[in-house]
Parts: structure tokens; C-alpha cells; sequence
């Protein structure tokens, strides 16, 4: 994934609220072949741990006039997760932790967003929305950001990436395997570059 730094991501959505107007309501974006990735970390026996899990799926409609009324649906691979230490996968995915067996997604449905300062994406942002593990639904508070890509022009919204980070408490969706060796708290960092449908 192309790395963005701050300042181009805020001269690039400072103008959002004014382009709103040129717009069409809702656009759809589809998740671009490379540059997505779900990160996860946690902490095992006090040692920081980290892992991925693939997206599967991903619905994402941005509404550049109201950018608050933007959704994203994100339906992850379980079964295809990966930990950098190769031992720690099958309990991970084992039935007293993330059963995959009998629930192979994990899905993220936004409910609302909510904007920084100024009405804009660009500092504050977050998405509140219900998280599904292993049949167990429960919202959470996602830290949001959303880029373009350097150099492009401001009203260029045809290749965008968005960064979601966050955590949960595992125990809250029955995911409370080893007690003793990982710790309850879960961290998210998803990573997605998207590009525009029409």
C-alpha cells in the first residue's frame, strides 16, 4: 500500500464539504485487488503478539455530500488468520477461542460515523458500528481515517484508502480460550485501499 502521510491526507479532505455539492449521493467502492489487510495484535503470556486475517468481502458506499451517512459492511475470512508464531494458530481458530469451525467470518456493519472538527474526516473521525464474532454481535468505536493517494487532485476521489483501528475485549463475544496466556484485550488495525465503481 502507498504510504500517505498526514498532510496530504488533510489537504485532500479539507475540500470535501465543498465538492459535496458536484457530487453524485452515495458512490460505491470496491476493495482494490492488492494493499488491503487486517491486522490484529495481543498479548501472550506479556509477550505482544500480532497476526492477519484476510477480508472476504466488503460493501463500502461513500456519500460525499454527507459524510456521515457513508457505510461500510466488512465480512473477514476467520479460518484463513495467521499469527507470526505458527503454534499459536490452531488454538486461535480452536473451538474455546474463535471456533472457526462453526464460525468461519467475522463481519463489521457500520451504524454511524461520526466527524472530526469541521465536519471532516480528516482529525477525530470515527465509526460506530456492530461487530459479529462467533454468532455474538456487540458494537464498537473504530478510530477512522481516509486518504487519497499523494499528488493526486483534490477532487480526485476515484482511489482512496481507509484505516480503521480499534480494539475489543474478546471475552464480551465468548472468545475465552487460554485465560491464563492471552490477554483480553484485542487490537484492530484494518488497512483497505478502494477504488471507485462509476
Amino acid at each position: 500500500m502507498t504510504r500517505m502521510t498526514r498532510r496530504s491526507f488533510v489537504a485532500g479532505l479539507a475540500l470535501w464539504p465543498s465538492l459535496g455539492a458536484a457530487q453524485s449521493v452515495m458512490i460505491p467502492y470496491a476493495l482494490a485487488p492488492k494493499g488491503t489487510s487486517v491486522g490484529f495484535t495481543f498479548d501472550l503470556s506479556g509477550v505482544a503478539q500480532s497476526g492477519t486475517m484476510p477480508i472476504q468481502s466488503a460493501n463500502i458506499q461513500l456519500d460525499t455530500k454527507r459524510l456521515r451517512n457513508s457505510k461500510v459492511d466488512v465480512i473477514l475470512n476467520v479460518a484463513a488468520a495467521r499469527t507470526r508464531l505458527p503454534f499459536a494458530r490452531g488454538p486461535m481458530l480452536g473451538e474455546s477461542v474463535l471456533n472457526a469451525d462453526a464460525h468461519p467470518t467475522i463481519r463489521f456493519t457500520s451504524t454511524k460515523i461520526q466527524l472530526g472538527p469541521g465536519g471532516r474526516i480528516s482529525d477525530g473521525a470515527s465509526i460506530r458500528g456492530d461487530l459479529t464474532v462467533r454468532g455474538i454481535t456487540r458494537p464498537v468505536n473504530l478510530n477512522a481515517a481516509l486518504y487519497r493517494a499523494p499528488g493526486s487532485a483534490a477532487d480526485n476521489l476515484d482511489a482512496l484508502s481507509i484505516q480503521l483501528t480499534g480494539a475489543l475485549d474478546r471475552h464480551a463475544y465468548g472468545a475465552s480460550g487460554y485465560p491464563d496466556l492471552v490477554d483480553e484485550t484485542v487490537g484492530l488495525n484494518i488497512m483497505a485501499q478502494i477504488t471507485r465503481l462509476n
